[in-house]
């Protein structure tokens, strides 16, 4: 049997990079996906992989900024399948890199929202359903740049230290529930995200989605029982 057979994930971010390989290797492994992303063209894409897979998925165009939105996914998913088993909160914007006094209020609210405030109403609609599921498991997407250890990087570091300790919090108060929720620092991944920030930067010397997707996998699977942890893939970091 499959090794996520009968478990309903979601994966936001879904359309590119490491949210579409983290997909593709949850489907693989027999989970139904429920894509959420903004490009509805780039979501139908993933949907014939992973119907090439012999994998299933339900497509979900959403802007994590349209907070109406983002709430209304609780209800939906328990009124069609009544739990959810994963959570892969994977979206996320790099933001202006600049001088903290040259940034602008849009620039700045537009990276909290989209880092910070989406997760945090994703936490709030989502979490009944993974009470609901029999081990619930969620995972998100921060950074190295939490550390705040770089200049001109602050809506970016400011949003993702704001995800880490949101989530170590949510961890506090699920530590009695059959639920976990975890953060994975990817490292430096072949992005276009990666390549925003470094355009410099030869992309070949750097792993790509699918050679990290399967750690995922370990992090979301019910034997694991961290709670509130950081997993770093940075090989730069062993």
């Amino acid at each position: 049997m499959a090794r996520f057979a009968d478990k309903l994930a979601l994966v936001t971010g879904a359309s590119r990079g490491i949210g579409r390989a983290v997909a593709k290797v949850l489907a693989r492994e027999g989970a139904h996906v429920i894509l959420a992303a903004r490009r509805e063209g780039s979501l139908e894409d993933v949907d014939d992989e992973i119907r090439s897979l012999g994998g299933s998925a339900t497509l979900v165009k959403l802007d994590v900024t349209a907070g109406d939105k983002v709430d209304a996914l609780g209800p939906t998913i328990y009124e069609r399948w009544g739990k959810l088993d994963i959570l892969v909160a994977n979206a996320g914007i790099l933001g202006p890199l600049s001088p903290l006094h040259h940034i602008s209020d849009d620039a700045w609210d537009n990276v909290m929202a989209i880092n910070l405030t989406a997760n945090w109403r994703l936490i709030r609609t989502l979490d009944p359903l993974l009470r609901h599921a029999n081990a619930g498991r969620a995972v998100f997407v921060s950074s190295g740049a939490s550390a705040a250890k770089n200049a001109y990087w602050g809506p970016y570091a400011a949003s993702k230290a704001g995800l880490e300790a949101l989530v170590k919090t949510y961890a506090h108060e699920i530590a009695t529930t059959n639920v976990r929720a975890n953060i994975i620092n990817p490292g430096p991944v072949r992005t276009e995200m990666r390549q925003q920030a470094f355009p410099g930067e030869d992309p070949m010397t750097l792993p790509t989605p699918e050679d990290i997707a399967e750690q995922f996998l370990d992090v979301v699977d019910p034997a694991c029982v961290d709670n509130g942890r950081v997993f770093s893939l940075d090989k730069r970091t062993k």
